[in-house]
Formats: C-alpha cells, sequence, structure tokens
C-alpha cells in the first residue's frame, strides 16, 4: 500500500471526512473497474451506468459513516459490496411484490449462479440477483469469512493472490476457502 494511501486512511479513521473524498479519487479508477465488472454481470439491458454505480457506492458509504477502513484491499471491498447492494436495491424495485420461487423445471436457468460463472452471463435477471443476494446474506449468516472471500474475489475483482495478501493467509487457503464458499452457494441456490 502506498504511502498516501496508508496516510489518508490514517486521517479517515481520525475523522477527516475530506480523507475520503482524496481517498476515493485516488482510488476512482479501481472503483470505476469493480463497477465495471458488477455491471458486466448484469442484463445487457441494464439502465444503471458504471459511473452512477460508483456514485451510487460513494453516497452510500459517506452516508452510512464507515470510516474504519483497515487497508487498502478493505476499503475496495467494502466498496465492492455496497456496489452490489446498490445493483439489488436496483432489482428489487424492478420485481414485483410477489416473486415466486424458481422449480426444478427452470433451475436450469440458475447453473450460471450455481457455478458462480458470472461474468460468462451478462444476462442476470433481478429475481436471480435476489436470489443470489439471499444466498450469500446467508453465507454471511453461517461464516462470515467465505461470504467475504466470495465479495473480494467475484464481486470485488481480486485475484486470490490480492486476497490472500489482504486477510494475511496463504493463497492455497483462500483457494481452498473458495472452493468451499462455492460448493456452500451451489447447495443453496440448488436446494
Amino acid at each position: 500500500m502506498t504511502p498516501e494511501i496508508t496516510q489518508l486512511l490514517d486521517q479517515l479513521r481520525a475523522g477527516d471526512r475530506a480523507a475520503f473524498n482524496t481517498l476515493v479519487s485516488l482510488l476512482y479508477d479501481e472503483l470505476h473497474r469493480i463497477a465495471e465488472k458488477h455491471l458486466r454481470q448484469e442484463r445487457t439491458s441494464h439502465t444503471l451506468q458504471t459511473t452512477a454505480l460508483v456514485n451510487e457506492a460513494y453516497m452510500k458509504i459517506t452516508e452510512s459513516r464507515q470510516c474504519d477502513f483497515n487497508d487498502r484491499a478493505h476499503f475496495l471491498a467494502v466498496a465492492s459490496r455496497v456496489m452490489r447492494q446498490v445493483l439489488v436495491d436496483y432489482a428489487r424495485a424492478k420485481t414485483s411484490p410477489k416473486r415466486s420461487t424458481y422449480s426444478t423445471k427452470n433451475q436450469a436457468a440458475f447453473g450460471w449462479m450455481a457455478n458462480l460463472q458470472l461474468s460468462d452471463h451478462p444476462d442476470i435477471t433481478p429475481s436471480q440477483l435476489l436470489d443470489l443476494n439471499a444466498a450469500l446474506e446467508a453465507l454471511d449468516q453461517e461464516d462470515f469469512f467465505l461470504a467475504r472471500l466470495i465479495d473480494m474475489r467475484y464481486f470485488g475483482g481480486m485475484t486470490a493472490e490480492e486476497t490472500a495478501e489482504a486477510l494475511g493467509r496463504s493463497v492455497h487457503i483462500i483457494r481452498q476457502d473458495l472452493r468451499l464458499a462455492q460448493a456452500w452457494l451451489r447447495r443453496r441456490l440448488q436446494a
């Protein structure tokens, strides 16, 4: 982590809200890349644009007054999670109040989620996004660490090596835990 980012995080923890704006400016390209990754996973007719998603995440983080970020990776992981929540909120607004659950007959349509190959399926419906979000929230309740891995790796766009470095674990353990998290989500989504 660069000394400038470390200093800004220290200032932010000390209550300097202006440091947040500077931090976002320094990391804007990475935030934009994360937002693009999230939107590539959405349906092609999605009306939210990359810059708007970054702005929405910025506003939500600002409103939450969360400022206790451990490091650059933690900040980006939180921003990624907030972006996912913005998209989930957007999907909720687009779906009807009474959403039917999927049956075995149309379970094939959810195969992309079972394998977590999200970038290969740009036409995720709002209903599918809500199902994925519910599964991730259930995983978070059962095992916060595994849910955080999924957020960092698949939604934050971090490599296994970056995730391992951010969490202070070996790459081998991270990859093993990611397989465990994927299997858990696969079972949940196919249930």
